[in-house]
């Protein structure tokens, strides 16, 4: 078992070189994944070593200092976290720490295995989470992920519901591949109980196509949604970066995640751990520190933890041109979202 020695006085507040409140982890559990996105990985993926990956003890030690200096949010992320062996005791571990310094425990899937994996996530304190899905059209589906199979995900949905979960659905605008998916989703939404938010593609990692030839910024995608349906800001926060509307004439929610066409950096109050025990300063840099090393030879954690926090930029630099290369060569999956 990793022991991390214990401070004599409070922990130091997470706080960035620019000034901003660091409050929520967002803890990759895995790099691996069932799916193959197009947009997010590369059909031939090589993922690490198990010997370079964090063990769910290293993992739940981290956590937990991070939330002794002041996180209150935890998303767990991958890859697909529940690919990962042991996920339910770390979700167990983390979710005690709820009303203990955490305020939330939550989760991104594919949906793929949360049929099984839906009663223990509620077991363990999960309220909410975050689901992936593009498409309601199966063959589009299947392009899309290129393994993937819709009914598979709508009934890890459904089970979700039936936990007692709270569920939202991520939407990736895709050019040319979900243009017409738009209204579909927003109906399904609303006969499922489910929010949506929207996001736009975002150039971490070489994959084989061209992201180019299918970003479209969300004022466009949304367009026919416009058309249809007045939109009227409302005052919601999750700890993330979505702008929230609400629909005229529907009960789902609405949110707008903007990378590209309207930078949020300003009010970035997240911090990243990958699987590997990097802490990330930004998702669009590759400044990082490593607190694996420290963990397993006995460094010293915070030390590094400040370190990360002095360097963390202001903004990322994020842009889509055709044939420019991606931000950062690693993957989506590499670091957690």
């Amino acid at each position: 078992m990793v022991t991390l020695s214990q401070p004599a006085a409070p922990a130091a507040p997470l706080i960035d070189g620019h000034g901003r409140r660091i409050s929520y982890l967002r803890l990759s559990v895995t790099d691996r994944c069932d799916l193959r996105c197009r947009y997010c990985m590369a059909e031939d993926m090589r993922f690490l070593p198990k010997s370079a990956v964090l063990s769910i003890e290293e993992m739940a030690e981290l956590a937990e200092r991070f939330v002794a200096r002041g996180v209150r949010r935890i998303r767990l992320t991958g890859g697909e976290p529940l690919v990962r062996r042991g996920i339910d005791t770390l979700a167990t571990r983390l979710g005690a720490l709820i009303g203990r310094g955490l305020d939330e425990l939550t989760l991104t899937t594919n949906a793929m295995r949360l049929a099984d994996h839906a009663p223990m996530l509620a077991a363990a304190g999960v309220r909410r989470i975050n689901i992936s899905l593009d498409t309601l059209d199966p063959a589009a589906f299947r392009h899309i992920t290129r393994v993937g199979d819709l009914d598979v995900a709508l009934a890890g949905i459904a089970a979700a519901r039936l936990a007692g979960l709270a569920v939202k659905i991520n939407m990736v605008a895709l050019a040319g591949l979900n243009e017409d998916q738009l209204l579909p989703m927003l109906r399904w939404c609303a006969d499922n109980g489910c929010d949506l938010t929207l996001i736009e593609t975002m150039p971490l990692g070489e994959v084989e196509d061209d992201r180019s030839d299918h970003y479209i910024p969300l004022h466009q995608f949304i367009a026919p949604l416009r058309a249809a349906h007045a939109l009227y800001p409302v005052d919601k926060r999750t700890g993330g970066p979505a702008r929230y509307f609400a629909v005229e004439g529907s009960p789902v929610t609405l949110g707008l995640i903007t990378p590209l066409s309207d930078n949020f950096c300003a009010t970035c109050n997240r911090i990243r751990l990958t699987v590997e025990g990097r802490v990330y300063m930004c998702l669009g840099q590759d400044d990082h520190v490593d607190l694996r090393a420290a963990l397993r030879g006995g460094g010293d954690v915070d030390s590094l933890i400040d370190r990360a926090l002095a360097g963390k930029p202001r903004a990322h630099d994020f842009h889509i041109e055709r044939q420019s290369r991606p931000a950062v060569a690693r993957h989506m999956s590499a670091t957690g979202g």
